[in-house]
C-alpha cells in the first residue's frame, strides 16, 4: 500500500468528546471513525489490525475442533421467549424494533438461543457429540455507559464459541481445552504476560466461570492477581472460601486494575431444557444436551493492545496484528536517486509477500515521522540522499527505538 493511495489522514487533535487513549490514538493515526457515542467504524488500517486479531483467534478455535458458521443478527422473538430473556426486565441490553407486518424483531447481544434452536435439526444421537460450533459476528448491546472507545462499545465484533456435550464430564473436558487455546490466543496477540485467567461467578451453572483479564489502568474491573500462579480473582466473588478453594494466600495477591478480554462458561442444560435439546444415549433414552458459553471481542482486544502498547508518540503494534510489517519511509532529496531506490525496494519487498506501507508523499521528513511513530507500524526503514551515501537503509524499530544502518541489497536477502 503507497500512502499517496491511501484515503485515510492522520490528525494531531481526537474529537473533544472522546476520553479513552484507545480510541484517541486509533483516530488520530486513522485506524477507526467515531460515528456516535459506542459505535465506531473499522477504516482501512483498522480493519487489517483486526483481521489479524480474528484469524489467531479463528486458528486456536479451528485447532480444538471448532466449525465456522454464520448466524442472523436479527432475533426470533418467540425463540427467546421460550428461555425467558426477551423481557426486557430480565435482560436489559436489547434493541429492539417492530417489523412492518407488526411482529417484533431484536438485534442478537448473544446466540445461544438460536444456535441451540439449530442444533434440534441436527443433533440426535450421542454419536452426534461433542460438536464446537463458532462465529465472528456483530453483536448489539444497548449500553448504558460507552466511555471505553472500542473496549466497550454498543455495536461490536464477537467470536462467540458454543459447545455442545453428552453429558457433564465432557463438557468439563471440552472447557479445559477451550481455556487452554484462550491462554494461546491471547500469548499469540502479544498480551499474554498482562492477561490472567480470572476466577468469576459461575452463576447457576457452575461454581466458577474463568475470565481473561488483562491488566491495564483503563480496565472498569478489579482483580486480585497471584503472579507465581499466574491466577486472579475478581473482585466479585473475591473471598475466604474461594482463597481456600484456590489455594492462594491473601498476602501473596495485589489488587489490580484490569479489563476482560475473554470469558468462558459452563452453561449446564439451561438453554437445551428450555429449548427442547435432547439427543438418544446408547441404551435409546433421551438426554439433555450439556452446554458452555465462550466469547472474544477482538475490537475489545484490539483497544487492550492500544491500551497496553502505546507511547507519547502513538501506537506500537505487537508483530503478530500490526497492518503491515514494514513502514518505508521516503525522504526525497534533490533529484529521484532516492524515490527510485525506495520505489525499487518496495516492488522487492512486496514481491516477497512482505507486507509494506510505502509513504510515498511529498512531505517533510519530521512529518513522516511523526506519522509512522503515531501509525506505529513495528519496524521502519527509511531511505534518504543520507542513507544512500553510504548504500544504506535505517532501520528503527519502533519497540526498542533501537536505530541500525542495513545495507539495501541485503534488506530483501
Amino acid at each position: 500500500m503507497r500512502q499517496t493511495q491511501l484515503f485515510t489522514k492522520t490528525r494531531r487533535e481526537a474529537p473533544r468528546d472522546e476520553v479513552a487513549k484507545n480510541a484517541e490514538l486509533l483516530i488520530r493515526a486513522g485506524y477507526i471513525h467515531k460515528e456516535m457515542a459506542g459505535v465506531y467504524s473499522y477504516l482501512p488500517l483498522g480493519l487489517r489490525v483486526l483481521n489479524k486479531i480474528v484469524n489467531i483467534i479463528r486458528d486456536e478455535m479451528n485447532a480444538v475442533g471448532g466449525q465456522e458458521l454464520l448466524l442472523a443478527s436479527l432475533q426470533n422473538k418467540e425463540t427467546w421467549e421460550r428461555s425467558d430473556r426477551w423481557d426486557d426486565g430480565k435482560v436489559d441490553v436489547w434493541f429492539k424494533t417492530a417489523i412492518k407486518n407488526g411482529n417484533e424483531t431484536g438485534l442478537a447481544f448473544t446466540h445461544e438461543e438460536p444456535l441451540t434452536n439449530i442444533m434440534r435439526d441436527h443433533i440426535r444421537s450421542f454419536r452426534d457429540l461433542p460438536i464446537a460450533a463458532y462465529q465472528f459476528q456483530t453483536k448489539f448491546r444497548n449500553e448504558v455507559r460507552a466511555k471505553s472507545g472500542i473496549m466497550r462499545s454498543r455495536e461490536f465484533l464477537m467470536k462467540d464459541l458454543y459447545t455442545f456435550c453428552r453429558d457433564e464430564k465432557e463438557q468439563g473436558e471440552y472447557y479445559e481445552r477451550l481455556k487452554e487455546a484462550y491462554v494461546r490466543v491471547f500469548d499469540r496477540l502479544g498480551i499474554g504476560a498482562e492477561t490472567f485467567v480470572t476466577f468469576a461467578s459461575g452463576g447457576s451453572f457452575s461454581k466458577y466461570s474463568h475470565e481473561f483479564q488483562t491488566i491495564t489502568d483503563a480496565g472498569e474491573d478489579i482483580i486480585y492477581v497471584d503472579n507465581t500462579k499466574r491466577i486472579a480473582i475478581n473482585k466479585e466473588v473475591y473471598n475466604d472460601e474461594v482463597l481456600s478453594d484456590l489455594g492462594v494466600n491473601k498476602s501473596d495477591l495485589k489488587e489490580m486494575k484490569a479489563v476482560e478480554v475473554g470469558n468462558i462458561f459452563n452453561l449446564g442444560t439451561k438453554f437445551s431444557d428450555a429449548l427442547g435439546l435432547n439427543y438418544k444415549d446408547e441404551n435409546g433414552e433421551s438426554k439433555p444436551v450439556f452446554m458452555g458459553s465462550y466469547g472474544i471481542g477482538p475490537g475489545r482486544v484490539m483497544g487492550t493492545i492500544v491500551e497496553l502498547r502505546s507511547d507519547d508518540k502513538g501506537i506500537v503494534w505487537p508483530e503478530s496484528v500490526t497492518p503491515f510489517a514494514i513502514h518505508l519511509v521516503l525522504i526525497e532529496g534533490k533529484d529521484d536517486k532516492a524515490r527510485n531506490a525506495a520505489d525499487r525496494l518496495y516492488r522487492e519487498l512486496i514481491a516477497k509477500n512482505i507486507e509494506v506501507l510505502y509513504d510515498d508523499r511529498s512531505l517533510s521528513a519530521g512529518e513522516k515521522f511523526s506519522d509512522s511513530d503515531l501509525i506505529g507500524i513495528p519496524k521502519r526503514y527509511v531511505i534518504s540522499d543520507k542513507t544512500l551515501a553510504s548504500g544504506s537503509v535505517e532501520v528503527k524499530d519502533r519497540m526498542t527505538g533501537k536505530v541500525e544502518m542495513v545495507m539495501v541489497d541485503s534488506v530483501c536477502k
